[in-house]
């Protein structure tokens, strides 16, 4: 996973997923999305849930990426929607 970050987005170091948009998306196709495993579950050990809640958020924020939202650069519009799909879907973060 480091070397993909190093790669794709030049940043030196691991990170638990990333998104790949397909050239030209479609209904069928959005693109790729990949998630570190190990990443995962060491966040979901340290946010007290299982990892499966942690695969499952963690997925949902690499598809928001392949529709077209960057939370680093949109003020927070992707961090809110997330929320609220998290808590939709029940797979929002728990209270410590």
């Amino acid at each position: 996973m480091a070397g993909l970050n190093r790669r794709w987005r030049r940043k030196n170091r691991s990170t638990d997923v990333l998104a790949f948009p397909a050239g030209e998306p479609s209904a069928r196709f959005l693109g790729d999305i990949v998630i570190s495993v190990p990443y995962a579950t060491r966040q979901a050990r340290r946010r007290g849930s299982p990892p499966s809640r942690e695969l499952d958020r963690l997925l949902l924020h690499g598809y928001l990426h392949l529709l077209g939202y960057d939370h680093e650069a949109d003020d927070g519009e992707m961090d809110a929607l997330e929320a609220r799909l998290r808590a939709r879907l029940g797979i929002a973060e728990r209270a410590r």
